[in-house]
C-alpha cells in the first residue's frame, strides 16, 4: 500500500502521513511551506515553498477574509503539481478541495482516495454557517464560493472518510455515505505539553473562563460573550480569557460587547499555551461547526472542565458532570448555567480526573486504530 499524502498547508493529514511513513506505506508527502515537516522523513517530502510566500503576502497586505480565500485559489496549483508525481497504484490522502486532480487520477490508476475531514460535510458546513452569517447579518460568504464547489466536487471522487467524530460522520451518513467508508478515529494530543496542573488551586481565585481560539460566528463567540454576560450576574468577578485573534466577520458583534471585563492575550507559543491553560478554571467553547475541535481536547488534556456544545466534535470526550457539559448550539442561557454549575463543582474540590481521557487521546491509541482500520479495508482495496 503506497500513499500520497498531499496538501496545501499542514494540517491533521500529518498524523496520518506520520504513521504511514513509520510503518513504510508513505511513498510520498506533499506541501506547499518552505520547512520540512517534523516526523516524516525528508527524502519523503516535496515542498512548494512558493505557494506559502504568496499565502503571507496575502495575509499582509489583504483582510482576513481575501487572504483565506486567495489561499483557497492555490489549492489547484499543488493539486496539478502532486499529480505529476503520482504513480499507478497510489493511494492519495487529503483534506477538502485540495487534490480533486489527484484524486480522479489515482481513482483510474488503481489507487483508492482518503479524505481527512477536519470539519463537517462541505454542504452541512455550508449550510449551518450561511443560516448563522443571515442571522448575524454578515454579508461575507461562509468561505468562498468557489473552494465550497470545488469542495463538493471532490466528495464524488472520496472512497474513504477518516473522520474524527460522530459529528462529522453523522453528517456524511445523512448525505448517503455508506457507514463502511466512515473510520472514526481522535486525533491525538501533546501529551507530554499538554498534562494538568502539579499544585492545588488557590481557593482565593475568582472564577476563570477561558477560550484559546479565534472569535468568530463559527466559533458560536456571540453565545460565549452573553453567557459570560450572564455569569456576571451571579459572580461579578469572575474572569473571561481570550486570545487577540478575530475573524473580520464577528468584528462589528464584538463591538456589542466592549462594555464587558474580558481579559485579552496574544496567541501563545504551544509550551505556553499549556501553561495558560493551566491557569483557568473552565473551558468554554459554543462552537456552531467543528470537525474536532483540537483546543478542547488540549484543554481536557489540562485537567480543565469544558462547556461545548454537539457540533464541536470533540464533544464526544465530554461526560456531564465529570469532565463538563454539552449545551444546545445557539444558547447563551445554558451556556452560562453550565458555568455556573461547574464553577460550585470547583468550589467544592472537584478534580477532572484526566487519566482514562489522555488514554484515548494519545499518539499510541490513535495510531492503533487506524492500522486496525487499514488491516480491514486492505483484503478489499
Amino acid at each position: 500500500m503506497n500513499f500520497v499524502v498531499t496538501h496545501v498547508w499542514r494540517t491533521a493529514c500529518d498524523h496520518f502521513a506520520r504513521y504511514l511513513d513509520r510503518t513504510g506505506h508513505l511513498r510520498l508527502y506533499t506541501c506547499g511551506t518552505r520547512r520540512f515537516t517534523s516526523g516524516i522523513a525528508t527524502d519523503k517530502q516535496k515542498l512548494l515553498p512558493g505557494i506559502g510566500a504568496m499565502a503571507y503576502l496575502g495575509k499582509k497586505t489583504l483582510s482576513q477574509y481575501r487572504a483565506e480565500s486567495l489561499r483557497m485559489r492555490m489549492h489547484p496549483l499543488i493539486d496539478k503539481w502532486t499529480k505529476w508525481q503520482l504513480k499507478r497504484g497510489d493511494h492519495v490522502f487529503s483534506s477538502y478541495g485540495y487534490a480533486n486532480e489527484c484524486f480522479i487520477w489515482a481513482k483510474k490508476n488503481g489507487g483508492t482516495t482518503w479524505i481527512d475531514a477536519g470539519n463537517s460535510h462541505p454542504e452541512s458546513f455550508w449550510k449551518i454557517m450561511e443560516t448563522e452569517h443571515k442571522r448575524w447579518g454578515c454579508e461575507l460568504l461562509p468561505v468562498a464560493r468557489h473552494h465550497y464547489e470545488r469542495s463538493l466536487r471532490m466528495m464524488d471522487q472520496t472512497d474513504y472518510i477518516c473522520s474524527p467524530s460522530r459529528f462529522v460522520s453523522q453528517s456524511f451518513l445523512e448525505r448517503g455515505f455508506e457507514p463502511r467508508r466512515i473510520l472514526e478515529n481522535i486525533y491525538p494530543v501533546d501529551l507530554a505539553n499538554f498534562t494538568p496542573r502539579d499544585r492545588p488551586r488557590e481557593k482565593s481565585k475568582p472564577l476563570t473562563m477561558i477560550y484559546t481560539g479565534s472569535l468568530s460566528l463559527r466559533k458560536g463567540s456571540p453565545y460565549l460573550l452573553e453567557a459570560f454576560r450572564i455569569v456576571l450576574k451571579s459572580v461579578p468577578n469572575a474572569k473571561l480569557y481570550l486570545t487577540q485573534n478575530t475573524h473580520e466577520s464577528f468584528l462589528p458583534i464584538l463591538r456589542m460587547f466592549s462594555d464587558l471585563p474580558v481579559t485579552w492575550f496574544p496567541n501563545f507559543s504551544h509550551s505556553k499555551l499549556a501553561e495558560h491553560l493551566r491557569s483557568a478554571d473552565i473551558f468554554i467553547l459554543p462552537s456552531l461547526e467543528d470537525g474536532f475541535a483540537m483546543v478542547v481536547s488540549e484543554a481536557l488534556s489540562c485537567g480543565l472542565p469544558v462547556i461545548t456544545t454537539p457540533h464541536t466534535g470533540a464533544s464526544d470526550l465530554i461526560t456531564s458532570g465529570q469532565n463538563g457539559e454539552v449545551v444546545p448550539v445557539r444558547d447563551a442561557q445554558a451556556t452560562a448555567t453550565a458555568i455556573l454549575k461547574w464553577w460550585q463543582k470547583i468550589e467544592q474540590g472537584h478534580i477532572v480526573n484526566t487519566e482514562t481521557l489522555t488514554q484515548r487521546l494519545s499518539q499510541a491509541a490513535f495510531e492503533e486504530t487506524f492500522e486496525g482500520q487499514l488491516k480491514g479495508i486492505r483484503p478489499t482495496m
